[in-house]
């Protein structure tokens, strides 16, 4: 029986567990737990579940409580309340607190079971997949656009592609649970330069002070993307992400988490490309009292720019592979800029730095970043 046809029922009697067992175990893959403390058990050893089907009234933790914890641990999972107790606040604080999808009372025909464990089961299936359409088509999708920066704004690229490591790093010790929109909100943090000209491009990745009116037009490039991205399908959330890339925590103190990251990701980024060390770059940020959230930029310390898990080697240019990172800018003899530090080495890119070596255009050897297998 496919996983995807999981439900976990969570009852403190014994009995009713065993009836929906042995009701339900033909059309459905039915697991029960004694209690919401060995529902909780179960989600961690057993889960997901695609449903669970909770009474309201049980010892030590009441279902609404229950079903908001199991809300953040597995938030695809559909929730269902069941309950002997049918008033409006009970109904309402399940609705409100535990995101209930279905508000049942007990005892609930077998038939009307049925239908409702039916309906959650599509619910859960529209779920996955457009979380399977954010993870693949649509990352897919950014991947070309970002692929395509990078052969007309190398810099901006390879900015886009090391704050993406940095970034990435941070939420997965932050634990968040949900990383997708961090990933493409920091692939497309730099997707507004391509309307900036090469002026501003060249001062602000080589480290160098903006005037007055530049500064205005570099800092309008979040506004810029999010503008695009406002015509693209379910991009709303990343789009507000690279809107607010650039606030101060003690402006908006209610700045999403993926927001604070790129914040302090970027202004590192841009320290080390004016040529302060690792070190500087990192106490410069925690000199801005009140600027980054203090958890973030421990934990980019820590990551030492983003570093861990690669080694340092100076290779032929055949002799790189997709994977690898450029630690310096790729130049061509003739002073075209192929590749900025930093940026990850692609299809894409192997294929423009093979056309490039075949007009034989290029240095014979570069400084990359390796991973470990």
């Amino acid at each position: 029986m496919k996983n995807d046809r999981k439900v976990l029922f969570v009852d403190d009697e014994q009995n009713i567990l065993d009836t929906y067992r042995a009701s339900l175990r033909r059309r459905f893959k039915v697991e029960t737990a004694l209690g919401p403390l060995e529902g909780l058990e179960k989600f961690k050893e057993s889960g997901p579940y695609a449903v669970v089907v909770s009474d309201l009234k049980m010892p030590n933790m009441d279902g609404i409580s229950f079903l908001s914890k199991v809300q953040e641990i597995s938030p695809d999972t559909v929730r269902i309340m069941l309950t002997g107790h049918a008033d409006l606040n009970s109904a309402i604080s399940a609705v409100n607190e535990g995101a209930v999808f279905r508000f049942l009372t007990k005892p609930s025909p077998m038939d009307v079971m049925v239908r409702t464990l039916e309906i959650a089961m599509k619910q859960y299936s529209l779920v996955i997949a457009e979380r399977e359409l954010l993870r693949g088509t649509l990352r897919g999708s950014i991947k070309v656009l970002t692929d395509i920066l990078g052969l007309v704004n190398p810099e901006a690229f390879g900015r886009s592609e090391r704050v993406n490591r940095l970034a990435g790093y941070i939420g997965h010790h932050l634990n968040l649970k949900q990383t997708l929109y961090l990933d493409l909100a920091a692939m497309l943090s730099q997707l507004g330069c391509v309307t900036l000209t090469d002026t501003v491009m060249k001062k602000v990745y080589d480290g160098q002070e903006l005037d007055a009116e530049e500064k205005q037009i570099f800092d309008m490039h979040p506004y810029v993307t999010a503008g695009m991205l406002s015509q693209i399908p379910r991009m709303d959330r990343v789009s507000e992400i690279i809107l607010h890339q650039n606030d101060s925590l003690v402006d908006t103190p209610n700045l999403a988490i993926e927001s604070r990251i790129l914040k302090a990701c970027l202004d590192y980024d841009t320290l080390i490309q004016k040529g302060l060390d690792k070190q500087d770059a990192i106490d410069s940020l925690r000199q801005r009292e009140g600027v980054y959230d203090t958890k973030v930029v421990d934990i980019l310390e820590r990551g030492t720019a983003g570093e861990e898990g690669y080694v340092r080697r100076e290779l032929g240019l055949s002799e790189l592979h997709q994977g690898m990172i450029l630690e310096e800018a790729l130049w061509s003899v003739d002073e075209v800029h192929i590749m900025a530090e930093g940026t990850e080495v692609t299809e894409t890119a192997l294929l423009r730095i093979h056309n490039f070596m075949k007009a034989k255009r290029l240095p014979e050897t570069i400084r990359v970043l390796i991973p470990v297998v």
